[in-house]
């Protein structure tokens, strides 16, 4: 699969994923894919039992934005925040493919924090 195809691939995934269409959302995976969320020690087998997890999720996102998509070749990475009751989580994915299929991903979840004082000479404030 050329990379113009999988960055389209990535663009209808997280377009799905915006507004909650879990079946679209869920097309980019081969049907024995993995996904890890190495903060909580999970690894859910499968995507059926990925989508259905995602699909019984009891605080249905509320927002989402992806932020960038960086890749070449089979590994591909979309940083992007997603909403959930309020609350912002700073998300990575990171998505390895195989035939033109997300064979691996990894996913990270950041919650924001204040800024400390004594740095704000040498920064400035981004969204």
């Amino acid at each position: 699969m050329e990379e113009d195809q999988i960055r389209e691939a990535l663009n209808a995934h997280w377009r799905a994923s915006a507004i909650g269409d879990a079946n679209a959302e869920h097309d980019i995976y081969n049907d024995d894919a993995i996904c890890d969320y190495p903060q909580s020690g999970e690894r859910i087998l499968g995507r059926n039992n990925l989508q259905a997890l995602r699909s019984h999720h009891p605080g249905k996102p509320s927002g989402f934005k992806v932020r960038r998509i960086l890749g070449k070749g089979n590994l591909w990475i979309t940083e992007y925040t997603i909403t959930y009751q309020e609350r912002s989580a700073f998300t990575i994915s990171i998505m390895e493919f195989h035939n033109g299929k997300v064979i691996h991903e990894t996913q990270y979840f950041a919650d924001s924090f204040e800024a400390p004082a004594w740095r704000s000479q040498w920064v400035e404030q981004t969204e």
